[in-house]
């Protein structure tokens, strides 16, 4: 009787740390996906997973995601802080999603909503196929979202949308960096967050638009920053609506837009170093906004080189 108790508690005690094992090998703080690899690994270096969906599950909150060789890793939805890298070493990750979202981030279903940080970086989002995915990147919830080195291409909705709904203490953040968006059918970027008690700032840097609806919405409550950047071949440049609080807007080139390169809704926004031209109705166009100008913008051959009215003279240059 001893040793059935004996060899009872054994089994009790092997199968709790085959558990525990199990549970810390889901949870490994960095994980790796490849083009030959499957989603039942545990998503080790040495036995990757498929896809970045099946490698999340498998990575810690704060956790990483590496890609070993390219390939194409599927849509994902990310609903904790987490890093997903496409590497550029051996390989460059790639998101297909043909009729759907590429990366949803949405932490709203979790018990702290309005809470993770996440990385994207070095990733190809693409939404070609018989049916053009939605958005490239969705931004629905959370605190703080960084792309960079990210290239978003062929979709029927938006490259990137960020799309709150929720008051936070302190502003949610986007830093982009070293984006090219593309083919997109609304909007390059959009941002907005609709909850009246709180805003959202994006910092882009680095980023072309082109061949989109509308290169750049600055939306409900968003302030942004823009720096050396472009946007080109879409309907305008940079759409500053309703409720919005603004956009500084530096070193960036405006051009051969169908639209207005800048047209200003709303807001007190301030530009400086921009190259505006060649765009079909006018270079600035303010409809109910305001801009001031540094007084070394470059605008010429629009349409119009400054329509509905006069922009504000250089504010606080030394």
């Amino acid at each position: 009787m001893n040793k059935f108790r004996i060899t009872i508690k054994l089994l009790v005690i092997a199968t709790f740390l085959l558990a525990f094992a199990s549970l810390a090998q889901a949870q490994a703080t960095r994980t790796w996906v490849s083009g030959v690899g499957d989603d039942v690994n545990p998503c080790s270096r040495t036995a990757p997973c498929k896809t970045y969906a099946g490698a999340i599950s498998k990575t810690a909150a704060g956790g990483e995601i590496s890609t070993l060789d390219p390939g194409g890793f599927g849509a994902v939805t990310i609903t904790k802080s987490i890093i997903i890298d496409g590497t550029t070493g051996a390989g460059f990750g790639s998101i297909l999603h043909s009729g759907t979202n590429g990366v949803n981030v949405n932490d709203s279903a979790t018990g702290t909503p309005g809470t993770i940080k996440v990385t994207l970086r070095n990733l190809s989002i693409n939404g070609a196929g018989t049916t053009l995915g939605l958005d490239s990147i969705r931004f629905v919830s959370g605190k703080e979202l960084v792309i960079e080195n990210v290239t978003m291409d062929n979709t029927s909705s938006d490259g990137l949308e960020i799309a709150l709904t929720q008051a936070i203490t302190g502003n949610q953040r986007v830093y982009m960096r070293n984006v090219t968006i593309m083919r997109v059918g609304d909007a390059g970027i959009k941002a907005a967050n609709t909850a009246g008690s709180s805003g959202i700032n994006v910092t882009a840097e680095n980023v072309r638009v082109s061949q989109s609806g509308t290169g750049f919405k600055v939306g409900q409550n968003a302030k942004v920053i823009i720096k050396d950047s472009t946007f080109s071949n879409s309907t305008n440049g940079i759409d500053i609506l309703a409720s919005a609080f603004g956009a500084e807007i530096e070193s960036c080139l405006i051009h051969s837009n169908t639209g207005s390169g800048i047209r200003a809704g709303a807001g007190s926004s301030r530009i400086a170093n921009n190259y505006i031209t060649n765009n079909v109705t006018a270079g600035v166009n303010l409809t109910g906004g305001t801009v001031a100008s540094y007084g070394d913008n470059k605008i010429d051959g629009n349409g119009t080189d400054v329509l509905g009215g006069a922009l504000g003279g250089p504010v606080g240059k030394k």
